[in-house]
């Protein structure tokens, strides 16, 4: 096993999750899970959260829309099963039937300076989504002997990374709970035009 691998582990252990995807960023963790789903539905986010929650709607030209809602620890991406959970970080609370996105970022309980990771319930989403993350390819084989039969993302985790979020998860201190709070209100920025709901 790899440290990739052990670290995913480790992660879907310590959540109580049947899988988990490491990536390399909680971003790119709620982009490939769209990709995934393909919601055709019109999306809603929280009008306070992080910006490159709505940038990654716009840049997947999803049908969108801000609405005001107080939310504490994670909330979903309204319509889908996604779940933004960048600043949330406890022991075995994987929301079931879930792609539950995770933030290591340097600021966060598990503070590996960049990297992300989705928690998913079945091991066919798993399987998706570790190939897309891996560039279209089964990750731990040469990609020169693989017939590539899907695009990939590039959005993988490194090794290193993998290893130190492995010796970091034995030592996890909780931090203070966030919410919407914590964000600035995102529809009075001049890059978004979004009416609210």
């Amino acid at each position: 096993m790899d440290f990739i691998e052990q670290f995913e582990n480790d992660l879907a252990k310590y959540f109580d999750a049947p899988f988990a995807v490491a990536t390399d960023s909680c971003t790119h963790a709620i982009e490939l899970c769209l990709r995934l789903v393909q919601p055709k539905i019109k999306i809603t986010i929280p009008a306070r959260t992080y910006i490159s929650i709505p940038f990654t709607l716009i840049k997947l030209n999803l049908d969108w829309q801000f609405k005001d809602l107080d939310w504490k620890d994670y909330y979903y991406l309204g319509g889908t099963n996604i779940i933004d959970a960048a600043v949330y970080f406890d022991k075995d609370s994987y929301v079931k039937n879930s792609l539950m996105c995770l933030s290591f970022q340097h600021k966060k309980t598990l503070s590996l300076g960049r990297g992300g990771a989705i928690l998913c319930s079945n091991k066919q989403e798993y399987n998706l989504l570790k190939r897309m993350a891996w560039d279209g390819r089964i990750h731990n084989m040469a990609w020169r002997e693989q017939d590539i039969d899907m695009i990939g993302y590039h959005y993988y985790m490194t090794p290193e990374t993998a290893q130190l979020g492995t010796e970091k998860l034995k030592e996890i201190v909780p931090k203070p709970k966030q919410g919407s709070t914590d964000y600035p209100y995102l529809p009075k920025m001049k890059i978004f035009k979004k009416d609210i709901d």
